[in-house]
């Protein structure tokens, strides 16, 4: 086993669920590079947190890190240095400086021309549709020209049905864009609701793509999450998906899963497998699906050029992911491909609290067996177990009933 170092960029709970997977499989400690110290790493004894306040700034974020790596070189040259990132921005920072990045770091990521072609929902569409991937109707609007006089949106096409669901066609271009009444998602029942989001977005001076994609019916329970890695030969050795039970309902952050269920279901794994393999796709990748109530079909919506905030429920199900790579780009032995098949309860907020929205008889029986056999949660760390943590983790689960109760007070049968 190589000599290695993990730099992980941000300090959510998602890049620390990669920090504790890490840590579980090689006892390394690795660095977190952010500008705040939240929750999710605050007081964590499995880090070392490097400050750095324009982190989520691109140029500067680019000189910082070459600097370290220089200066983590030269106190080690035979450690491998692991540069890694779990958001859609600092995912394309990193593929856009990958050559200067990689004097110093392996950076496992998609080349950039296939981040792009993957983020953008409409290129999505068009890959998914020539795999046959079942995906829902869309409508883009362009605001690259926005700043022009006399722009206009395009008129809505007549056969598109409301509600739709309205959200960035590539993620990276809205991540960092602020403006009041922002959403990370939207849902929108009416034209006259479309045409003013499009103006307030004109306003904000975004300048990027957004798409207006029908809804698919269903509450939440509906969506699943497909997780995989495409290894340094191109096979994908790593596959896991998940039945979404509760997504996040906070603006910010809505449409992020904070409780699922772990099973293999072939239906969406072989789709999602065939789509990586058919590019020169390499690293992970991480997919939302939707089914639909009423016919049983599984609706690819999209996916992302990372493993995913909740990437702890494939070390749930029986695979830690960071040994796949790890096997792969620092060790040079590539994994045989696998399926984690085990069956777990991953979740971030109380139990009693995912017990209102589940309403289903069947599924809430078998949410309360796998809450008896104990929930995961990647912060729930027998390593990092300090009081402080403890209060951290507390506070964060608690905060949840006031989120739902301000945002999501009752289930819905759209999730909205």
């Amino acid at each position: 086993m190589a000599s290695f170092q993990p730099i992980i960029l941000g300090g959510d709970l998602g890049a620390y669920a990669l920090a504790r997977e890490l840590n579980d499989a090689y006892g390394v400690k690795p660095i977190m590079v952010t500008a705040y110290n939240p929750n999710a790493i605050r007081d964590s004894a499995i880090i070392t947190r490097h400050e750095f306040a324009e982190a989520n700034e691109e140029g500067p974020l680019i000189e910082e890190l070459l600097r370290l790596g220089k200066d983590l070189k030269t106190r080690n040259p035979k450690r491998r240095l692991l540069l890694l990132a779990n958001t859609d921005w600092r995912i394309h920072v990193l593929a856009s400086h990958r050559e200067e990045l990689e004097r110093y770091y392996v950076v496992p990521i998609p080349p950039l021309d296939v981040i792009e072609q993957v983020s953008d929902k409409q290129g999505f569409e068009r890959l998914a549709t020539a795999q046959g991937m079942p995906v829902p109707k869309s409508f883009y609007e362009d605001f690259s020209g926005a700043d022009t006089n006399g722009w206009q949106p395009q008129p809505t096409p007549a056969d598109l049905t409301f509600p739709v669901v309205a959200k960035p066609a590539d993620s990276s271009e809205y991540e960092n864009l602020m403006f009041e009444g922002r959403q990370k998602v939207y849902r929108i029942d009416t034209n006259e609701q479309l045409t003013d989001l499009w103006r307030k977005l004109a306003e904000a001076g975004f300048r990027g793509t957004f798409v207006a994609q029908e809804l698919v019916e269903g509450d939440d329970t509906e969506m699943y999450s497909v997780t995989a890695y495409v290894d340094s030969t191109g096979t994908v050795s790593l596959l896991c998906s998940a039945r979404v039970l509760l997504e996040e309902h906070h603006p910010a952050t809505l449409g992020n899963p904070c409780a699922m269920i772990t099973e293999p279901i072939d239906e969406i794994l072989q789709p999602a497998k065939r789509f990586l393999e058919s590019l020169p796709y390499r690293g992970f990748a991480n997919f939302d699906v939707k089914r639909d109530p009423n016919t049983g079909r599984f609706y690819f919506l999209e996916v992302n050029p990372r493993i995913g905030r909740n990437s702890f429920y494939v070390y749930g199900a029986g695979i830690n992911p960071m040994e796949v790579l790890v096997s792969d780009v620092i060790d040079g032995h590539p994994m045989a491909p696998r399926v984690a098949d085990g069956e777990v309860l991953y979740s971030i907020i109380p139990d009693r609290l995912l017990l209102r929205y589940v309403v289903d008889p069947d599924l809430k029986a078998q949410v309360r067996r796998l809450q008896k056999a104990g929930r995961i949660n990647p912060q729930r760390n027998p390593k990092d177990g300090g009081f402080k943590r403890w209060l951290h983790l507390t506070e964060s689960e608690l905060n949840q009933y006031r989120k739902f109760g301000r945002y999501y007070p009752k289930p819905t049968n759209t999730g909205f």
